[in-house]
This record gives C-alpha cells, sequence and structure tokens, in this order.
C-alpha cells in the first residue's frame, strides 16, 4: 500500500498543475535547480575543510580555537576593588529586616572583606561574581534552590521579615547597575530542560558566566543526555565553545538517595585528555587544556574556587567546567582563604610563581626534603 501511494511531491505537484498557477516546464526548471546544488554541493563536500568561523555568532570574534596558542592570564583582582565590591555587596538597606541568622551570616561577612581574614566558600563565590560584574560581565546562575544555596549557605536573594519585601546584594555592586547583569534563579525540577536552555545560553553570548547547579551532585542522573551528547562532546562536532559551569555537590553524608555522591568517576570517564600522552610543557606550546573537552576540578579552597571561576571568563577560549562543589567545606573552620590570595599584588603568600590565578596543585607548604629520596611514585586522589 505504501510502495504504491503517491508521494508528497507528486501529489503537490498535481495539486499546483490543477491549479494552473505553474505549468510542466516550471516544475522542471526548479527540480532541475535543486538537483544542480545538490551535485555541486556534493562533489565540493570531498575537500571540504571546516572552519570554525563559520560557526560562530558576532559576539565570538578574537576567541582562541586549539590550533591557536592562548595566553594565560592572572586572575587576581587589585586590593581597593576587592574592598569596594567586598563592602557593597555585605551592605544591606538600613529599614531592611533580614532574618536574624541572615543578618548574622552578613555580618560576618562584612568583618571577613574588614579584617581580610577568613573567607569561607560563599564570600569566595560572591566575590568572583562581583569582580565579573564590575569588569562588565553579565553572571548568571540558576538550578533547583539556587537564591539561598541548597545547604544554607548562598543568600543572595534576602525577605525582609517584616514586608516580604525581595533584596539581592550583587544587583548593587555599582552604582545604578542594570539589574539584569546579575541574574540568579531558581528553577524547576527538570535538570533537562534547564541545563539545556543554559548550555545554550552560554553558547549565545561567551561574555556570560553561565552556572547551573544541582540541588545534589546525583540530580545531574537527569540532564545525562545534555551531558553525554552535547556538554561534553559539542566541541568536537560542532566547533562550538561553552564555557557552561556546572556546580555538583558531592560526597556521601548519609541523606539517602538520590542526595549522595555527584560521581566525580564519570566525569572524569568521560574526559578525552589521553592519559598516555605527556602534554608539552612548554609555555609556547601549552594547548593541553584548550585541546580537551572539559574541566573537571575538585576544589579545596575559596580563594581558588574564586579564580576558578573567573578563569572561565578571563581566558581567550571557552571550555565546560564540572565543579565538584563541596557541602562539608562550606563551614569547615580550615576552609578558609585570606583576601590577600584573591588580589594581584606581588609579594604575599598566594602569590606565588604561578602569578595569583587557580592552582591545579597547591603544593605542601611543610619541608619535607629529606623524605623525598627514593620516591618512585605519585599518586594523586580526589574525594573525601
Amino acid at each position: 500500500i505504501i510502495r504504491n501511494h503517491p508521494s508528497a511531491l507528486q501529489i503537490y505537484r498535481n495539486k499546483l498543475l490543477e491549479s494552473g498557477q505553474v505549468t510542466d516546464d516550471d516544475i522542471g526548471n526548479i527540480s532541475q535547480k535543486v538537483s544542480t546544488i545538490l551535485n555541486e554541493e556534493f562533489l565540493a563536500s570531498k575537500d571540504y575543510v571546516p572552519k570554525r568561523r563559520d560557526w560562530l555568532s558576532a559576539y565570538w570574534t578574537g576567541f582562541k580555537s586549539p590550533e591557536q596558542i592562548s595566553r594565560v592570564r592572572n586572575t587576581g583582582v587589585k586590593p581597593e576593588i576587592l574592598k569596594n565590591v567586598g563592602k557593597a555587596i555585605t551592605t544591606l538597606p538600613d529599614n531592611f529586616k533580614p532574618h536574624r541568622a541572615v543578618k548574622k551570616v552578613y555580618e560576618q561577612r562584612a568583618q571577613m572583606i574588614e579584617t581580610g581574614e577568613g573567607l569561607d566558600w560563599a564570600m569566595g563565590e560572591a566575590l568572583a561574581f562581583a569582580t565579573l560584574l564590575v569588569e562588565g560581565n553579565h553572571v548568571r546562575l540558576s538550578g533547583q534552590d539556587v537564591e539561598r544555596g541548597t545547604f544554607s549557605h548562598r543568600h543572595s536573594v534576602i525577605h525582609d521579615q517584616e514586608t516580604g519585601e525581595q533584596y539581592c546584594p550583587l544587583d548593587h555592586v555599582i552604582i545604578n547597575q542594570n539589574e539584569e547583569m546579575f541574574t540568579v534563579s531558581n528553577s524547576s525540577l527538570s535538570e533537562f530542560g534547564v541545563l539545556g536552555f543554559e548550555l545554550g545560553y552560554s553558547m549565545e553570548n561567551p561574555n556570560s558566566l553561565v552556572m547551573w547547579e544541582a540541588q545534589f551532585g546525583d540530580f545531574a542522573n537527569g540532564a545525562q543526555v545534555i551531558f553525554d551528547q552535547f556538554i561534553s562532546s559539542g566541541e568536537a562536532k560542532w566547533l562550538r565553545q561553552t564555557g557552561l559551569v556546572v556546580l555538583l555537590p558531592h560526597g556521601y553524608d548519609g541523606q539517602g538517595p538520590e542526595h549522595s555522591s555527584a560521581r566525580l568517576e564519570r566525569y572524569l570517564q568521560m574526559s578525552d585528555d589521553n592519559p598516555f600522552v605527556i602534554p608539552e610543557m612548554d609555555t609556547t606550546l601549552r594547548k593541553q587544556i584548550q585541546e580537551c573537552n572539559w574541566q573537571v576540578v575538585n576544589v579545596t579552597t575559596p580563594a581558588n574556587y574564586f579564580h576558578v571561576l573567573r578563569r572561565q571568563i578571563h581566558r581567550e577560549f571557552r571550555k565546560p567546567l564540572i565543579v565538584m562543589s563541596p557541602k562539608n567545606l562550606l563551614r569547615h573552620k580550615d576552609c578558609k582563604s585570606n583576601l590577600s590570595e584573591f588580589d594581584d599584588v606581588q609579594g604575599h603568600p598566594g602569590f606565588d610563581k604561578q602569578g595569583t590565578r587557580f592552582k591545579r596543585l597547591i603544593k605542601d607548604q611543610n619541608m619535607h626534603s629529606d623524605l623525598e629520596e627514593g620516591i618512585r611514585r605519585l599518586v594523586l586522589c580526589s574525594g573525601k
């Protein structure tokens, strides 16, 4: 029955002929024209070399492909800027009445900026957002509980306890700030839909720090197709870069099924960096990060988290970033950084040969030279 049924083209052709709007010759010409175009394109495809530029919108001019060397930039910020934005994002309006627990959080943050000591995870993140905003970038964060933070650490939107009015300190980093510069938005429980949307957003605008945070790391399971088909392999398949950041709280904290772990190993298995090839370490040849499909990090200090977020915008290419974000480090007494580790001043403890930037490896500050004899293998592990 199907074989004997006229095709859609045949039916449409007959309809046009019946209407008298076209002649048999007209249809023949259209058919000939299309066939010629298809044949020419087919022959040309045999020698076609894809050009990255063909795929990118105007916003992407000037970004480097893996074939081009890009410079590594420091991500430290001038101390006076850190102090100023730190003050702006810890100050609440005079007549605003926050919840007393939240008020205390903000008082502690103001103290961190004042003394320059003991900055915690949430403060490191807020400073990364604020300094990027000052530099004119859009910062965008979505996920199931991102305004408060699943573990009540972020408090980026505060509610007046008497009027219900909302206030977002990061909307007031600079005078007369465009309120669309910073977007933080609780999203629906559809990881696939929301992560897919954020991915598209990040591909459209490279000067936007776009982040999606899973409520718990294993909620990313609901968006697995987005990781498999698009984030991990999109650049290789379609030559499209993205600087999307995915925050996955991880670690077994006894909170039951679907509330345990981001499965670090899953993202490492999906990395296409060749474990048997040692990359070129000459500064003029370093392209290891540009050539791999994404970065997976398990950050352990607020300052390093600050630098890894800022690095997403301050490099000449874009690469997805998978962050195993912590639960147990959010308020850990030892998981603190000093303000000097965020700035760009030479000679302070956070500044070393690498400058002030994200450190892939944090060197032990203790002297172990007497133990180094005879060591054959160094094992790096990640987890709790």
